[in-house]
């Protein structure tokens, strides 16, 4: 993805400064997935223990799950996108708010992203509308830490203007999150945690929210304001239409 706007309005390829803090919890994740890997984190430790999952947490007491999760990953696709993704918008945030801050929105969206995920699953189960299966399958990854600070990366510059690299799209920050659900649900592979990845929105919202960053994006009178502004749009290029047919014009050439 490219930014524009992080240096004098100008565009770039990923942040100009990468704060410590992200490369501590960069090394971190890294280093976790290394010893994976390497076999020094044994595999039935990683699922049974280690990784999230609702009978693990509720039946077993392994309540340190909804943390460690957010440290181990399936494999090199799946740290090296969770990674970039917390490099390039983590940066900016953690420069903005400092590391302190960072850090602690970071772990508390990871945590309650993993709360969600081990407690969620347990409604279906327990009203017949799923396997028992879902309650023991684990959960591992740094998504719901991730998606948090890109909720929170689109609340505080929300008109900043991101492009994909595939496909080459441009788009305000704001539609960071949509764009991205959309993505993983149309091409993502069928093993992706939506619950987690929701549930780092979430908790990243609850947190904004209480600070006051959130700003008035979902609140009534905001929702007021962007429908008149769409109708006034649409009234102007109706208008813009009548008077190209009144005058005769029939629109540019393309070749």
């Amino acid at each position: 993805m490219y930014g524009r706007g992080f240096q004098s309005g100008g565009m770039g390829f990923g942040p100009p400064v990468t704060p410590p803090v992200i490369k501590q919890l960069l090394i971190a994740n890294i280093a976790v997935f290394f010893a994976q890997a390497m076999g020094a984190i044994p595999v039935p430790a990683t699922d049974t223990l280690l990784a999230a999952s609702p009978a693990g947490f509720w039946e077993h007491g392994y309540l340190w799950q909804p943390f460690t999760y957010m440290w181990l990953h399936g494999g090199l696709g799946h740290v090296a996108a969770n990674m970039f993704l917390l490099w390039m918008f983590g940066s900016p945030l953690a420069l903005a708010w400092g590391s302190q801050r960072f850090l602690r929105f970071y772990l508390l969206c990871g945590v309650g992203a993993g709360l969600i995920i081990v407690s969620f699953p347990w409604i279906p189960a327990l009203l017949g509308a799923s396997s028992p299966m879902s309650l023991v399958m684990p959960t591992l990854g740094a998504s719901g830490a991730v998606m948090g600070v890109l909720l929170g990366y689109s609340l505080t510059w929300p008109d900043r203007t991101i492009m994909l690299m595939f496909p080459p799209v441009a788009f305000r920050a704001i539609w960071l999150i949509p764009i991205l659900f959309f993505m993983e649900i149309s091409f993502g592979p069928p093993n992706i945690s939506h619950v987690g990845h929701l549930g780092g929105v979430l908790v990243g919202w609850i947190l904004l929210r209480a600070r006051g960053d959130a700003g008035k994006l979902f609140s009534i009178d905001q929702i007021k304001y962007r429908w008149r502004r769409y109708r006034l749009r649409k009234r102007l290029r109706a208008v813009q239409t009548e008077d190209w047919r009144d005058n005769g014009r029939q629109g540019p050439w393309l070749h």
